[in-house]
């Protein structure tokens, strides 16, 4: 579990006296996934650049489980998408086992998304899998059983090639490190990560071995069409990424957006501050951070799903223009 700004949070504490920071819970996936270091990046620019406010951040776990918690008052803020918030809303899927699912969401705000980045099907350069279409009978690792990402690319094989997970091809349950590493001691056929390149999970593979990204023989139909639906989209991965990538072809997938979801509850002033000093400073990491680049004002506002902005979010991009 990683934990940042305790030291920074004690030195205000003694320093200034009764004037102790506030400190704001975030909870992330496994940490070296790019949609989890957007999230510490954004907690250390606003650690850097408010004072009074410490997010201090945790990592591991899912995301749907981590937006129950925030809804709950138990974290400040999570992980969220269009989709996985519509299912929480209305009480569906991997949220059909929780009641009070519906009820928790209205207490669930956005206070911004960024793209999650294309699913990488990724497979050994010398596998026998050429396309999606070759799964059946492979072991395979889709993301953690139950999560967003689990279900998104069980869903992108199903509608493309007809196979179905757990009947057509093994999908094994593993955490997201688990699962990794199955795949770097050649226990799996093929490992999935959605991520914004360059990825550190691939960087880490092509030193040591040749990899593949790997499409659909067709990734058209009403299938398709179904599974994208108004939140997912195609999205290509380019061939020459990546040292070890053998790719001489774009591959083809999709990707979605997913968000920093907020306690509705949480104060106006406080989540204007924190949203104002991340914006104000991005630029401040977008040479450290290649994928920093991809990041605006106006992409992360977009009405997707049912989710609303929480007030002090929209309290600033009011201010910028980026909503009226």
């Amino acid at each position: 579990m990683r934990k940042l700004t305790l030291a920074a949070a004690a030195a205000t504490a003694i320093l200034g006296g009764s004037l102790q920071a506030e400190t704001l819970k975030m909870q992330t996936i496994e940490p070296s996934l790019s949609a989890a270091i957007t999230m510490a990046t954004f907690a250390n620019i606003v650690n850097d650049n408010v004072e009074g406010i410490d997010i201090e951040v945790s990592s591991g776990g899912a995301a749907t489980l981590h937006m129950v918690e925030v809804a709950r008052g138990n974290l400040d803020l999570s992980m969220t998408s269009p989709v996985v918030y519509n299912l929480m809303s209305g009480g569906k899927a991997m949220y059909a086992k929780t009641p009070e699912a519906p009820e928790l969401a209205s207490n669930l705000k956005l206070l911004m998304w960024y793209p999650y980045g294309p699913y990488h099907f990724t497979v050994r350069a010398d596998s026998d899998i050429q396309t999606l279409d070759d799964l059946e009978g492979t072991t395979v690792f889709l993301g953690p059983t139950g999560g967003g990402a689990f279900n998104g690319a069980k869903g992108w094989i199903a509608s493309t090639t007809g196979l179905v997970a757990g009947e057509d091809y093994e999908a094994i349950k593993a955490n997201w490190q688990t699962g990794y590493q199955a795949f770097l001691d050649g226990k799996i056929d093929m490992y999935v990560n959605g991520c914004l390149d360059p990825c550190g999970q691939f960087i880490q593979i092509t030193e040591t071995e040749e990899i593949r990204f790997i499409s659909p023989q067709d990734k058209t139909g009403e299938a398709v069409d179904k599974f994208l639906g108004k939140f997912r989209y195609y999205e290509d991965i380019p061939a020459g990424l990546y040292d070890g990538q053998t790719n001489d072809a774009t591959s083809e997938s999709w990707g979605t957006n997913v968000g920093i979801g907020v306690r509705g509850d949480l104060d106006e002033d406080t989540v204007y501050q924190i949203t104002k000093a991340f914006w104000e400073n991005l630029d401040s990491v977008t040479s450290d951070a290649p994928w920093a680049s991809v990041l605006n004002v106006k992409h992360s506002v977009q009405k997707l799903g049912l989710i609303d902005l929480h007030p002090g979010a929209a309290r600033y991009y009011k201010e910028v223009g980026a909503i009226e």
